[in-house]
């Protein structure tokens, strides 16, 4: 269990980290193709790696987190980055809702408690929002999305062999993407490449086979609060790597944020000090 944490964990580090490489070989207008080439990489390794795979649940998978990934971009050209960021964010609180809607997995007290303080973490990370605007009702909807995901991540990765689920998730989401990126012209780069192909291997392929293996020992609530890492990795690297520097008011999100995951995680942590 106490692996399964600590690798989960490690699934946000490597989310969080990949931010700034994207940030400086990917333009804005190219996001479409690059998330084309990078989950078309990681449904080829899939397929090659792995070949026993399963189209349904990887389709209704790949169709989530395809949709999430489109309306948050479309979403983002509408409104601004730091209002993006918390609503997306939003998926945290999401996810114990369509857990026990599709799961019947029960809050425990300690999500309860962790929720509004997730939520008050989000947004002063992201700098407080102002306003409502259809980038933000599009953001949502890449919420719900993305909580929908980690709800039947769980739920399939129970039913088939966890490897099975990868190929057809990520060829629905290279091909759905791909679609979007040809309405306009399509700038392919030598940087956007590379960036793919190291995206593709950690934060796609390796990234959720950790997700399929283990977020369903830990259950997706908790998982779901493991992920709230994701941007407080995400706002390191930037500060190491981009000499981007955080305000008070994010460095407080940040310990809220921090805050969450270890309430949320105290009823593992507990179970593990009696296994031990």
């Amino acid at each position: 269990m106490f692996k399964a944490y600590i690798l989960l964990l490690s699934v946000t580090f490597i989310w969080g980290s990949t931010f700034p490489l994207v940030k400086v070989t990917v333009g804005g207008d190219d996001v479409y193709i690059f998330l084309a080439i990078r989950f078309a990489i990681a449904s080829f390794l899939s397929f090659l790696i792995w070949k026993k795979q399963n189209f349904k649940y990887g389709a209704i998978i790949g169709l989530f987190i395809a949709l999430g990934f489109i309306t948050q971009t479309i979403g983002l050209t509408l409104t601004t980055a730091s209002k993006s960021g918390f609503i997306t964010s939003l998926y945290i609180i999401l996810t114990p809702l369509f857990s026990y809607l599709v799961e019947k997995e029960k809050p425990h007290i300690n999500h309860i408690i962790a929720l509004p303080l997730a939520a008050i973490g989000s947004y002063f990370l992201s700098g407080g929002i102002n306003g409502i605007n259809l980038g933000d009702i599009l953001t949502f909807i890449c919420a719900v999305a993305f909580a929908l995901s980690m709800v039947y991540i769980t739920k399939y990765s129970k039913i088939v062999e966890e490897t099975s689920l990868l190929g057809y998730q990520f060829l629905v989401v290279a091909v759905l993407n791909g679609t979007l990126a040809f309405t306009k012209p399509v700038h392919i780069t030598l940087p956007m490449i590379g960036t793919a192909i190291f995206t593709a291997a950690l934060a796609s392929t390796l990234a959720t086979l950790i997700q399929l293996k283990y977020q369903k020992v830990v259950s997706t609530n908790t998982t779901a609060f493991i992920f709230v890492g994701e941007p407080i990795f995400a706002m390191l690297s930037a500060y190491v790597f981009l000499g981007e520097t955080m305000t008070t008011q994010q460095i407080i999100g940040a310990l809220v944020l921090l805050s969450a995951l270890i309430i949320a995680s105290v009823r593992f942590g507990i179970k593990e000090v009696r296994e031990m």
